[in-house]
């Protein structure tokens, strides 16, 4: 691998920050989605709004697999462009493609042939208004799991050459057709759950389509110039899947530990669900610098590493890190402080309120402190190829706290929906004192991805 000198800045403050910003507003826009189907169908009732949390439950467990694949993507490609390796990248591009449509493909057909038994099998002791719900909003989600796999191989692909505003904008189309979709269809012809199915479905496809399309620009040196492109191969897929399997599992089993802690909050009552469910949107917003840090981590970390520079890796992933976290505190301060008006907004019974309120306050003190540490640094370590150490941690700190401790805190100790969220907090303690400890040591610099 040839290095690059040492007085070469990949980045300097104004390319960091016009990577950033565009992902920051990506993602506040990707939230609003979150916020704006749970607030219009919370006015529907109770029933529906627990029903479309349930249904995302099982809709982000497919979600973070393809955004790991897509980073797997954008790692591999983002070193090839540290080596200058133009050939390989478009290799790479169009096999993240054929991955990412495949493999969702599979995904939809399964959810829609046994989606029913899935959610049965999963939530079956949550009341039957709420199932129904659950059933309608699963079937349409899964409609738009292809549209989200092209989305996202786009998306990690334009990141990865240090553009972000090519899914920032479609995130702003997408979000003001769900929008404008939601209030036609739940408010005006009084849809409910399949109104905000269905606003949410089109809001998707369009931003596959105008993604892809700005990726087949002829002015895209990265464009898939042959359908026989995107033929599946193994040589240009393997690094990939490299990155891309052992993040995948781990999302996949973080989320699958995820389920298993709502299956637990489903015998709390509906109210309980109901406080979950806005809970958990909230909690997306405090996320939101961490999350925005953590994609632009990837193009960063890799086209360093992909040129061998070493100390500037260290130097890039440091500063992001500080960014992130002087972000999540500034936002969880907020979130604190505005949560019982946000909670009232809601249309929350007062006992849902309560519950709501609380778990979010426990939640905002030890995200300042944890949640970039646990998240976003593993990222970096991802971006050096250390996938298989981060999946490791993950899983196992995931079971044996989050979801070990949540039955313990609810079952035996009577905590109710805190112990769940408490479990949650002493997995994120786990999780960032092995992956600093990592960090710091440095091993994660010595694989090789290309």
């Amino acid at each position: 691998m040839e290095v690059q000198k040492r007085n070469e800045v990949f980045y300097t403050r104004k390319q960091l920050a016009g990577l950033i910003w565009p992902l920051l507003l990506e993602q506040l826009l990707a939230v609003t989605m979150g916020l704006a189907d749970t607030f219009m169908v919370s006015s529907v009732s109770e029933a529906a709004v627990s029903s479309v949390s349930l249904v995302d439950t099982l809709n982000v467990l497919v979600f973070q697999v393809l955004s790991a694949l897509a980073s797997g993507g954008a790692v591999v490609v983002s070193q090839y462009m540290g080596q200058k390796n133009y050939r390989q990248m478009r290799k790479c591009s169009a096999q993240l493609y054929s991955v990412l449509l495949i493999g969702t493909s599979v995904v939809m057909l399964a959810a829609m042939a046994g989606g029913k038994s899935a959610l049965r099998l999963i939530f079956g002791s949550i009341d039957a208004s709420v199932m129904q719900n659950a059933q309608i909003y699963f079937f349409i989600s899964a409609l738009s799991y292809p549209f989200m796999g092209a989305y996202n191989a786009g998306a990690a692909l334009f990141r990865a050459q240090g553009n972000s505003k090519v899914s920032m904008k479609a995130s702003l189309v997408m979000n003001v057709m769900n929008i404008l979709g939601n209030a036609l269809l739940i408010y005006g012809f009084q849809m409910g759950v399949l109104g905000a199915a269905l606003a949410t479905l089109a809001g998707r496809i369009f931003s596959a389509v105008w993604v892809t399309m700005q990726q087949q620009k002829k002015d895209n040196p990265y464009r898939i110039e042959r359908l026989a492109d995107l033929r599946p191969n193994r040589e240009q897929i393997r690094p990939i899947l490299v990155i891309g399997i052992p993040s995948g599992l781990e999302n996949g089993m973080f989320q699958i530990g995820k389920l298993c802690v709502s299956s637990l909050t489903a015998t709390l009552g509906t109210s309980a669900i109901a406080a979950n469910a806005v809970a958990n949107t909230v909690a997306t917003v405090a996320n939101i610098p961490g999350n925005t840090i953590g994609l632009a981590v990837i193009p960063v970390i890799g086209r360093c590493l992909g040129a061998g520079d070493k100390e500037q890796a260290k130097r890039y992933a440091r500063l992001l890190l500080a960014i992130a976290v002087v972000g999540l505190a500034a936002m969880n301060a907020a979130v604190f402080v505005s949560i019982p008006a946000v909670a009232q907004a809601y249309h929350l019974t007062m006992e849902a309120k309560r519950m709501c309120i609380s778990v979010i306050r426990l939640f905002c003190v030890f995200s300042v402190f944890f949640w970039a540490l646990s998240f976003t640094l593993p990222q970096v370590l991802r971006s050096g190829g250390d996938a298989k150490f981060t999946m490791s941690i993950s899983v196992l700190s995931m079971w044996i706290f989050r979801v070990v401790l949540s039955y313990f805190f609810v079952l035996k100790m009577d905590m109710g929906l805190t112990g769940v969220w408490l479990g949650m907090c002493i997995d994120w303690i786990c999780r960032s004192i092995f992956f600093t400890v990592r960090f710091w040591g440095g091993k994660w610099m010595e694989h090789r991805v290309i």
